[in-house]
């Protein structure tokens, strides 16, 4: 009698507390990892930009992002008249050509030009990025294209712009390579004359450690459109200055 009365007691046991831990624990856990999961996907957005693959640049992207940053405040005929003709751009960059290769495409004839060029003040080529470090990175990858050519560096970190002005007055330069808002101070202070200006190149396609390109950066592409006011569209369209999206 004994064993009877005893067997059933540790069945039912079993039956009441099975569901009940079953129940109670499984819905938390299931909000719980959703909420998590959601978290996680707000912060892992630049890990989605750095596995796709980045397009290179082209004229149209150029043209696109003028307009919409003048939309608000110019007419429609204002708009179109920053319209630039196709001929104002030179072949741009399809993400296989080292900085140097890609000048080289661009601009076959450069030893002669250089050789030619005897203006103060000036400079043939202007190449425009986003800081002071990324433009001493493309002064060292352009070794291969510059060859004897004079190159002045266009940015603010660590130089003040009346040495930058003096270098300018002092001795031909042929390359010049630096930031927008240093190399609109320049003309601003009558330091560089843009009409002996052949080829204009932007930084376009390179990423900083956040992922973006020069002209995600909105202070960046504020000062880039700047510059292009100060007479770099009318040179386009004069089509005595070419530019080109590296």
């Amino acid at each position: 009698m004994t064993q009877q009365e005893t067997a059933p007691v540790p069945a039912l046991l079993r039956k009441t507390k099975q569901p009940k831990e079953c129940f109670l624990i499984q819905p938390k856990e299931t909000k719980e990892g959703a909420t998590k999961t959601r978290r996680r996907r707000k912060k892992k957005i630049t890990d989605v930009l750095a596995k796709s693959e980045p397009k290179p640049g082209t004229p149209e992207d150029l043209q696109k992002l003028m307009k919409d940053y003048y939309s608000t405040n110019r007419s429609v005929i204002e708009l179109e008249e920053l319209n630039l003709p196709d001929s104002c751009f030179l072949k741009a960059n399809d993400s296989t050509h080292s900085l140097s290769s890609y000048l080289k495409e661009i601009c076959p004839k450069w030893v002669k030009l250089r050789k030619n060029h005897n203006e103060k003040k000036s400079v043939l080529m202007l190449i425009i990025c986003s800081s002071a470090v990324r433009a001493l990175e493309l002064i060292r990858s352009m070794t291969a294209f510059r060859g004897d050519s004079k190159v002045i560096k266009l940015f603010a970190k660590h130089i003040k712009v009346q040495e930058q002005v003096k270098l300018l007055e002092k001795r031909v330069v042929h390359l010049g390579v630096g930031t927008p808002g240093r190399i609109k101070e320049l003309i601003k202070q009558g330091g560089l004359n843009l009409n002996p200006l052949k080829f204009l190149v932007f930084d376009w396609n390179w990423r900083d450690q956040k992922l973006r390109r020069m002209m995600d950066i909105p202070e960046i592409r504020k000062e880039v459109f700047e510059l292009l006011e100060m007479g770099v569209l009318s040179l386009c369209k004069s089509e005595s200055l070419k530019l080109g999206l590296f």
